[in-house]
């Protein structure tokens, strides 16, 4: 017999925030480049001598092939692109002025929050979900939390790329106890901080945004867009295949802030090899847990890492090749965005579906994680 006391939960509006500032593959490419060139001359010696090996110049050609990526958003494109430095250029703020990190959520929170017809006041609970924390203490959520007037309670969470589909099953299972009504989920990447842009193997994978989504229970619900979480379901395997050593023991250990492994690293091949069959077979067991097959899915949203990756994910779910109306990509526009991709991919590509359409938000990262949120449009 089916629990009628248990409340349903919609996602009922979804925000972007998205930076003023682009950068193009060609951009990306002549800044590497010129790198490339200033540090094969500064150790031509030991080139020379066998000692050292080159860096190898990048180009347009290869990153789209690599990736399916054509540009990415950032938060600053003048440190990006400067070959002496390779990376943004944030001006610090003091303590009593908003964070970076918080000012972008807001503007996408307060995005969601008027497409879910909400104010601070209808929120009780706020997580702050991203692959990286701009600080350890005060909480990120809390003073999100504090800049749009929520009430309740808020807390960060990392999952990598999952953060975003961990973060909505967090909400929808405090809607469901009764700990919150209406939660506010907020993914600010600002990945280009993360990214070693200095090596060719990953220089161009991601960008810079932030989404944010309404959960709220359905009877308090007054959006005309709302979609029913029918369901979600969370996976984690260890692997070293994705991994930042960037953290508070650092300096404990007296190793080089600026050392390799202290920014975004991956054995691309492998985790392309390994989480490809992972991800579709967990999207297939949830589908099934639910009723439904893989082709009874209007559309799916998945995680935006790598054009070939999601082509293979649905042709082993459903069995062929699928177009963007099926499985919308915007890698090409975005590029990685960490948590935030999928999530994207749905903010800017449900309008079209029809009531009772199904969907699917997936995520898959470092962990490994992935993690799956299956819609219906009421």
């Amino acid at each position: 017999m089916k629990d009628h006391s248990m409340p349903r939960v919609v996602i009922s509006g979804t925000g972007l925030f998205q930076p003023a500032q682009v950068i193009t593959n060609a951009e990306l490419v002549a800044s590497f480049n010129a790198f490339a060139d200033l540090q094969n001359a500064a150790h031509a010696d030991e080139i020379a001598a066998g000692m050292r090996v080159p860096l190898v110049h990048s180009s347009v050609e290869f990153i789209e092939k690599a990736s399916g990526i054509q540009q990415r958003y950032v938060l600053d494109k003048s440190g990006v692109l400067d070959p002496t430095r390779m990376r943004p250029k944030f001006a610090p703020r003091p303590d009593g002025e908003l964070s970076l990190m918080a000012e972008i959520a807001v503007d996408a929170a307060k995005k969601a929050m008027a497409a879910a017809g909400k104010q601070g006041r209808d929120i009780d609970g706020v997580l702050c979900a991203a692959a990286n924390m701009q600080r350890a203490y005060p909480a990120m959520a809390c003073e999100i939390q504090a800049a749009i007037g929520a009430g309740g309670y808020g807390f960060d969470m990392n999952v990598a790329c999952s953060s975003a589909t961990f973060a909505i099953e967090q909400a929808a299972n405090a809607i469901k106890s009764g700990s919150a009504t209406c939660v506010l989920v907020v993914n600010p990447e600002i990945t280009s901080a993360h990214l070693e842009w200095r090596d060719r193997d990953c220089h161009f994978i991601f960008g810079d945004v932030c989404t944010a989504v309404i959960v709220e229970a359905a009877d308090t619900a007054t959006s005309a867009d709302q979609w029913e979480v029918l369901g979600t379901k969370l996976v984690t395997q260890f692997s070293n295949n994705i991994r930042n050593n960037a953290g508070f023991l650092n300096r404990c250990e007296d190793t080089d802030p600026d050392a390799r492994d202290k920014t975004f690293m991956q054995e691309g091949r492998k985790v392309f090899k390994e989480v490809v069959p992972m991800a579709a077979a967990h999207i297939e067991q949830h589908l099934h847990t639910l009723g439904f097959e893989p082709t009874q899915v209007r559309r799916y949203w998945l995680h935006q890492a790598n054009l070939g990756m999601n082509q293979l994910v649905l042709k082993k779910l459903v069995g062929r090749e699928v177009g963007d109306d099926i499985a919308p990509i915007i890698l090409s526009e975005y590029a990685n965005t960490a948590s935030a991709g999928s999530i994207i991919a749905f903010h800017a590509h449900h309008a079209d579906l029809k009531a009772r359409d199904l969907g699917v938000i997936c995520s898959f990262g470092a962990g490994y994680s992935i993690g799956s949120v299956v819609l219906r449009r009421v």
